[in-house]
């Protein structure tokens, strides 16, 4: 697991800086759209979003309530499927898979971290990170010891024991961030990483989520309605009625 051995010792190429070299992409999506039927009637979420995200790329999706970008962010995570339109991440042509192929593809390739953490409270920190691997061949030894690695990553190795009700909500964004991080995964997706935080643990999970990409070359899809942490990203853009009306560029 490159991030659970060691730290590389130069960043990622920026967004700008993968355009220009022609960089691989991590996440394509092409012509989507997505209906939901309510009540026998059709509602647009999506309507034809196209938009390439190159490897090593921090992007903050930003928009209303109901503008569709947890909806897109589901998408490229493979958790829900597109009414039209493709998904591509890491090569692979996720709208293609069956569902069994789908939840193996997502254990490998995508990491995700929520707003209100999704821990077990029965499980201490380092069995809710060592989670994932249970869908892997690891022996119990190799989990734990890649789960420690992993809480170690992000400053918590010293409350593997701990259970969720013994730890702050920094401190639990973080033990899910570990998990999410626990696979190698290339891409990951935070959905509102920072809404349930006060705004030091906000400005801590943040610049955690800096390090991951620029130290580790995590390419990171985030959702957000905080315009400081959407900041902290190499591009915004900005949804409105399921379409892409615009895009700041920082890098």
């Amino acid at each position: 697991m490159t991030v659970a051995t060691t730290a590389p010792t130069g960043a990622s190429p920026t967004s700008a800086e993968a355009r220009a070299s022609g960089g691989r992409m991590a996440v394509e999506v092409v012509g989507v759209r997505k209906v939901y039927t309510r009540d026998s009637q059709g509602i647009v979420v999506l309507d034809g979003i196209d938009l390439k995200v190159p490897e090593g790329e921090f992007l903050a999706l930003m928009g209303p309530s109901g503008s569709g970008k947890t909806t897109l962010l589901n998408l490229i995570a493979g958790i829900d499927h597109p009414t039209a339109g493709r998904v591509i991440v890491g090569g692979t042509d996720v709208t293609g898979l069956s569902e069994g192929a789908l939840a193996r593809w997502r254990s490998r390739n995508v990491g995700f971290i929520f707003q209100f953490y999704n821990l077990i409270p029965v499980l201490t920190a380092l069995e809710n990170v060592e989670l994932p691997l249970l869908l892997t061949r690891l022996s119990k030894k190799q989990r734990r010891e890649r789960a420690l690695i992993a809480l170690t990553i992000v400053g918590l190795a010293d409350r593997a024991r701990h259970y969720p009700r013994q730890l702050s909500g920094g401190q639990e964004q973080r033990v899910a961030i570990a998990r999410a991080i626990v696979t190698d995964p290339a891409v990951l997706v935070a959905d509102e990483p920072t809404g349930d935080l006060d705004a030091k643990s906000a400005e801590e999970i943040l610049d955690l989520l800096a390090t991951l990409n620029r130290e580790f070359g995590k390419t990171i899809v985030m959702v957000t309605h905080d315009p400081r942490a959407a900041h902290r990203a190499h591009t915004e853009m900005h949804l409105e009625k399921g379409v892409l009306a615009r895009e700041v560029r920082r890098r």
